[in-house]
Protein backbone atom coordinates (compact mmCIF):
# COMPACT_ATOMS: atom_id res chain seq x y z
CA UNK A 1 0.00 0.00 0.00
CA UNK A 2 1.38 3.09 -0.98
CA UNK A 3 1.42 5.77 2.30
CA UNK A 4 0.60 9.55 2.02
CA UNK A 5 2.09 11.35 5.19
CA UNK A 6 0.83 14.90 6.51
CA UNK A 7 3.13 16.96 8.91
CA UNK A 8 1.49 18.86 11.68
CA UNK A 9 3.40 21.06 13.91
CA UNK A 10 1.47 24.32 16.08
CA UNK A 11 1.87 27.66 17.70
CA UNK A 12 5.63 28.38 16.55
CA UNK A 13 5.12 31.95 17.79
CA UNK A 14 7.39 33.66 15.29
CA UNK A 15 9.78 36.50 17.29
CA UNK A 16 8.46 39.92 16.79
CA UNK A 17 10.23 41.97 14.40
CA UNK A 18 11.56 45.32 14.36
CA UNK A 19 7.96 47.77 14.47
CA UNK A 20 6.01 44.59 15.71
CA UNK A 21 4.15 47.33 18.63
CA UNK A 22 3.35 50.65 17.94
CA UNK A 23 2.85 53.25 19.94
CA UNK A 24 -0.75 53.28 19.03
CA UNK A 25 -0.78 50.01 21.05
CA UNK A 26 -0.27 51.04 23.93
CA UNK A 27 -3.92 51.85 24.79
CA UNK A 28 -5.32 48.35 23.00
CA UNK A 29 -4.96 44.34 24.41
CA UNK A 30 -1.41 44.14 22.54
CA UNK A 31 0.18 46.25 25.73
CA UNK A 32 -1.17 43.27 28.05
CA UNK A 33 0.69 40.88 24.86
CA UNK A 34 3.59 42.55 25.04
CA UNK A 35 4.18 42.53 28.73
CA UNK A 36 3.45 39.10 28.59
CA UNK A 37 6.40 38.63 25.88
CA UNK A 38 8.46 39.23 28.44
CA UNK A 39 8.06 35.73 29.86
CA UNK A 40 6.56 33.75 26.99
CA UNK A 41 10.21 34.74 24.86
CA UNK A 42 11.76 32.34 26.94
CA UNK A 43 9.93 29.63 26.30
CA UNK A 44 9.28 30.13 22.73
CA UNK A 45 13.18 29.88 21.01
CA UNK A 46 13.48 30.59 17.41
CA UNK A 47 16.80 28.03 17.38
CA UNK A 48 14.27 25.37 18.63
CA UNK A 49 11.54 26.35 15.66
CA UNK A 50 14.64 26.47 13.39
CA UNK A 51 16.02 22.73 14.39
CA UNK A 52 12.42 21.38 14.33
CA UNK A 53 11.46 22.61 11.04
CA UNK A 54 14.94 21.40 9.66
CA UNK A 55 13.77 17.61 11.16
CA UNK A 56 10.27 17.98 9.22
CA UNK A 57 11.89 19.04 6.26
CA UNK A 58 14.12 16.18 6.69
CA UNK A 59 11.01 13.68 6.56
CA UNK A 60 9.84 15.33 3.35
CA UNK A 61 5.86 14.83 3.95
CA UNK A 62 3.60 15.31 1.40
CA UNK A 63 2.43 18.07 2.78
CA UNK A 64 2.62 20.14 6.49
CA UNK A 65 -0.65 21.55 9.02
CA UNK A 66 0.56 24.31 10.44
CA UNK A 67 -2.43 24.93 13.22
CA UNK A 68 -1.98 28.80 14.36
CA UNK A 69 -0.56 31.04 16.47
CA UNK A 70 2.44 32.23 14.14
CA UNK A 71 2.68 35.24 15.59
CA UNK A 72 2.22 37.45 19.29
CA UNK A 73 0.38 40.35 18.56
CA UNK A 74 -0.93 40.21 15.81
CA UNK A 75 0.51 43.05 14.08
CA UNK A 76 0.41 43.87 10.38
CA UNK A 77 3.76 44.10 10.74
CA UNK A 78 4.07 40.48 12.13
CA UNK A 79 1.72 39.44 9.70
CA UNK A 80 3.88 40.20 7.17
CA UNK A 81 7.39 38.46 8.84
CA UNK A 82 4.97 35.35 9.61
CA UNK A 83 4.06 35.38 5.46
CA UNK A 84 8.18 35.76 4.22
CA UNK A 85 8.89 32.70 6.68
CA UNK A 86 6.15 30.60 5.36
CA UNK A 87 7.78 31.38 1.50
CA UNK A 88 10.83 30.21 2.67
CA UNK A 89 9.38 26.81 4.13
CA UNK A 90 8.29 26.13 0.42
CA UNK A 91 5.53 25.94 -2.21
CA UNK A 92 2.46 27.35 -0.60
CA UNK A 93 0.55 24.63 -2.22
CA UNK A 94 2.43 22.30 0.13
CA UNK A 95 1.50 23.85 3.37
CA UNK A 96 -2.12 24.91 5.29
CA UNK A 97 -2.13 27.27 7.88
CA UNK A 98 -5.43 27.74 10.22
CA UNK A 99 -4.77 30.58 11.59
CA UNK A 100 -4.97 30.92 16.19
CA UNK A 101 -5.92 33.34 18.28
CA UNK A 102 -2.98 35.23 18.88
CA UNK A 103 -3.17 35.73 14.82
CA UNK A 104 -6.41 37.55 15.95
CA UNK A 105 -5.58 39.45 18.83
CA UNK A 106 -6.60 42.62 18.13
CA UNK A 107 -7.77 44.86 15.81
CA UNK A 108 -10.45 44.02 13.19
CA UNK A 109 -11.58 40.99 13.08
CA UNK A 110 -12.97 38.86 9.90
CA UNK A 111 -10.96 36.78 7.31
CA UNK A 112 -9.87 39.25 5.18
CA UNK A 113 -6.85 39.86 8.29
CA UNK A 114 -5.02 37.26 6.99
CA UNK A 115 -5.19 38.22 2.85
CA UNK A 116 -1.54 38.32 2.79
CA UNK A 117 -1.64 34.62 4.21
CA UNK A 118 -3.96 33.53 1.64
CA UNK A 119 -2.19 31.59 -0.61
CA UNK A 120 -1.75 29.02 2.33
CA UNK A 121 -5.19 28.99 3.85
CA UNK A 122 -6.53 27.00 0.44
CA UNK A 123 -6.85 26.50 -2.97
CA UNK A 124 -9.68 29.29 -3.92
CA UNK A 125 -7.03 32.59 -3.83
CA UNK A 126 -9.51 34.29 -1.17
CA UNK A 127 -9.32 34.39 2.75
CA UNK A 128 -12.24 32.61 3.47
CA UNK A 129 -13.12 29.85 5.60
CA UNK A 130 -13.48 26.68 5.61
CA UNK A 131 -11.45 25.86 3.06
CA UNK A 132 -11.05 22.63 1.25
CA UNK A 133 -7.55 21.00 -0.62
CA UNK A 134 -7.52 17.91 -1.69
CA UNK A 135 -4.29 16.27 -1.60
CA UNK A 136 -4.13 12.36 -2.70
CA UNK A 137 -6.26 10.80 -0.90
CA UNK A 138 -7.13 13.29 1.90
CA UNK A 139 -9.53 16.28 1.89
CA UNK A 140 -8.19 18.80 4.89
CA UNK A 141 -11.26 20.80 5.70
CA UNK A 142 -9.40 24.11 7.15
CA UNK A 143 -10.92 26.08 9.52
CA UNK A 144 -10.81 29.35 11.56
CA UNK A 145 -11.50 30.22 15.25
CA UNK A 146 -9.18 32.90 15.41
CA UNK A 147 -11.15 36.02 16.48
CA UNK A 148 -10.16 39.21 18.37
CA UNK A 149 -11.12 38.64 22.27
CA UNK A 150 -10.94 40.70 25.44
CA UNK A 151 -8.44 41.70 27.41
CA UNK A 152 -6.87 37.95 29.37
CA UNK A 153 -9.32 36.06 26.90
CA UNK A 154 -8.67 33.49 24.33
CA UNK A 155 -11.50 32.08 22.88
CA UNK A 156 -12.37 31.08 19.69
CA UNK A 157 -15.50 30.79 17.48
CA UNK A 158 -16.24 29.69 14.63
CA UNK A 159 -19.60 30.94 13.41
CA UNK A 160 -23.22 29.80 12.37
CA UNK A 161 -22.03 30.35 8.82
CA UNK A 162 -18.73 28.51 8.78
CA UNK A 163 -20.27 25.81 10.49
CA UNK A 164 -23.12 25.79 8.08
CA UNK A 165 -20.15 25.36 5.05
CA UNK A 166 -18.42 23.03 6.69
CA UNK A 167 -21.17 20.84 7.25
CA UNK A 168 -22.06 21.12 3.69
CA UNK A 169 -18.46 20.49 2.46
CA UNK A 170 -18.35 17.41 4.77
CA UNK A 171 -22.12 16.47 3.03
CA UNK A 172 -20.40 16.32 -0.21
CA UNK A 173 -20.42 13.50 -2.17
CA UNK A 174 -16.91 14.67 -3.91
CA UNK A 175 -15.04 13.78 -0.61
CA UNK A 176 -16.73 10.36 0.55
CA UNK A 177 -13.76 8.26 -0.62
CA UNK A 178 -11.23 10.25 1.28
CA UNK A 179 -9.67 10.36 4.23
CA UNK A 180 -10.46 13.44 5.95
CA UNK A 181 -9.09 16.10 8.15
CA UNK A 182 -10.20 18.72 9.96
CA UNK A 183 -7.82 21.46 10.75
CA UNK A 184 -8.55 24.33 13.18
CA UNK A 185 -6.14 26.22 16.09
CA UNK A 186 -8.74 25.75 19.32
CA UNK A 187 -9.41 21.95 20.47
CA UNK A 188 -12.79 20.60 20.01
CA UNK A 189 -12.90 18.50 22.95
CA UNK A 190 -14.08 19.65 26.19
CA UNK A 191 -11.60 20.67 29.27
CA UNK A 192 -8.71 20.88 26.78
CA UNK A 193 -8.24 24.46 28.11
CA UNK A 194 -9.41 26.23 30.28
CA UNK A 195 -12.92 28.08 29.58
CA UNK A 196 -11.34 31.44 28.65
CA UNK A 197 -8.94 29.47 26.10
CA UNK A 198 -11.77 27.45 24.84
CA UNK A 199 -13.88 27.30 21.60
CA UNK A 200 -17.13 29.35 22.42
CA UNK A 201 -19.55 26.71 20.11
CA UNK A 202 -17.26 23.73 20.68
CA UNK A 203 -20.59 21.46 20.89
CA UNK A 204 -22.02 23.15 17.57
CA UNK A 205 -18.93 21.64 15.67
CA UNK A 206 -18.89 18.30 17.63
CA UNK A 207 -22.65 18.14 16.60
CA UNK A 208 -21.56 18.78 12.81
CA UNK A 209 -18.69 16.06 13.33
CA UNK A 210 -21.10 13.31 14.64
CA UNK A 211 -23.29 14.37 11.72
CA UNK A 212 -21.15 13.60 8.94
CA UNK A 213 -18.21 11.77 10.60
CA UNK A 214 -14.28 12.99 9.61
CA UNK A 215 -11.63 10.44 9.62
CA UNK A 216 -9.40 12.81 12.16
CA UNK A 217 -9.33 16.69 13.95
CA UNK A 218 -6.06 18.43 14.30
CA UNK A 219 -5.19 21.17 16.76
CA UNK A 220 -2.81 23.20 18.55
CA UNK A 221 -3.44 26.59 21.06
CA UNK A 222 -3.18 24.18 24.63
CA UNK A 223 0.61 24.58 24.08
CA UNK A 224 0.43 20.71 24.88
CA UNK A 225 0.57 16.79 23.19
CA UNK A 226 -3.25 16.07 23.07
CA UNK A 227 -4.70 12.65 22.34
CA UNK A 228 -8.61 12.29 22.74
CA UNK A 229 -11.90 12.01 20.50
CA UNK A 230 -15.36 13.17 19.63
CA UNK A 231 -18.44 11.39 18.79
CA UNK A 232 -18.72 10.20 15.23
CA UNK A 233 -21.82 8.84 13.04
CA UNK A 234 -23.37 6.10 14.45
CA UNK A 235 -21.08 5.58 18.08
CA UNK A 236 -17.75 5.98 16.21
CA UNK A 237 -15.16 7.53 17.77
CA UNK A 238 -13.31 10.34 15.55
CA UNK A 239 -9.51 11.01 16.77
CA UNK A 240 -8.32 14.31 17.81
CA UNK A 241 -4.76 15.21 18.28
CA UNK A 242 -3.52 18.73 19.03
CA UNK A 243 0.21 19.49 18.72
CA UNK A 244 2.41 21.64 21.28
CA UNK A 245 4.20 24.52 20.59
CA UNK A 246 6.73 24.37 18.25
CA UNK A 247 9.27 26.80 19.55
CA UNK A 248 9.23 25.28 22.97
CA UNK A 249 12.56 24.18 24.88
CA UNK A 250 13.19 20.72 26.14
CA UNK A 251 13.17 22.07 29.64
CA UNK A 252 9.66 23.18 29.24
CA UNK A 253 6.47 20.91 30.63
CA UNK A 254 5.43 20.23 26.76
CA UNK A 255 8.66 20.33 24.63
CA UNK A 256 8.85 20.89 21.08
CA UNK A 257 7.27 18.16 18.63
CA UNK A 258 5.51 17.72 15.36
CA UNK A 259 3.27 14.35 14.18
CA UNK A 260 3.77 12.52 11.54
CA UNK A 261 -0.03 10.57 10.21
CA UNK A 262 0.92 8.01 7.83
CA UNK A 263 -1.90 7.18 5.97
CA UNK A 264 -2.69 4.16 3.54
CA UNK A 265 -5.66 2.51 2.13
CA UNK A 266 -6.84 -0.38 3.32
CA UNK A 267 -7.49 -3.68 0.76
CA UNK A 268 -10.82 -3.87 1.21
CA UNK A 269 -11.75 -0.21 1.90
CA UNK A 270 -11.57 2.45 3.98
CA UNK A 271 -8.20 4.03 5.67
CA UNK A 272 -5.55 3.23 8.70
CA UNK A 273 -3.37 5.68 10.06
CA UNK A 274 0.04 5.78 11.77
CA UNK A 275 1.22 8.78 14.08
CA UNK A 276 5.05 9.12 14.32
CA UNK A 277 6.13 11.48 16.42
CA UNK A 278 9.43 13.60 16.83
CA UNK A 279 10.28 16.27 19.09
CA UNK A 280 12.78 17.32 21.60
CA UNK A 281 13.70 14.64 24.68
CA UNK A 282 14.18 16.20 27.90
CA UNK A 283 18.08 15.83 28.96
CA UNK A 284 19.21 14.86 24.92
CA UNK A 285 20.29 16.81 22.46
CA UNK A 286 18.50 17.22 18.61
CA UNK A 287 15.14 16.15 17.40
CA UNK A 288 14.69 12.55 17.82
CA UNK A 289 11.61 9.86 17.49
CA UNK A 290 9.84 10.25 20.55
CA UNK A 291 7.59 6.81 19.51
CA UNK A 292 4.85 6.33 17.05
CA UNK A 293 1.26 4.50 17.74
CA UNK A 294 -1.70 3.45 15.55
CA UNK A 295 -4.96 4.71 15.33
CA UNK A 296 -7.87 2.62 15.55
CA UNK A 297 -8.44 1.87 11.98
CA UNK A 298 -11.15 3.68 10.69
CA UNK A 299 -13.90 3.36 8.28
CA UNK A 300 -14.68 5.66 5.47
CA UNK A 301 -17.47 7.52 7.69
CA UNK A 302 -14.62 7.99 10.40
Amino acid sequence: MSTYRIAHLSDPHLPPPPGAFGWRDIFTKRLISRIAWRRKRKVHRPEILEALVADLKAAAPDHVVISGDLTNFASYTEIEAAREWLSALGSPADFTVSPGNHDALAGPGGPERFAAWTPWLGDTGEAAFPQVRVRGPVALFNLCSARPTAPHLATGRLGEDQLARLDAALADPAHADRFRIVVLHHPPTRGAVSRRKALDDQEALRAVLSRRGVHLVLHGHAHEALVGSVPGPGGTAIPVLGAPSASAPASGHSPARWHAIEIERRPGGGFQARIVVRGLRPGAAGVAELGRYRLSDVDQRG
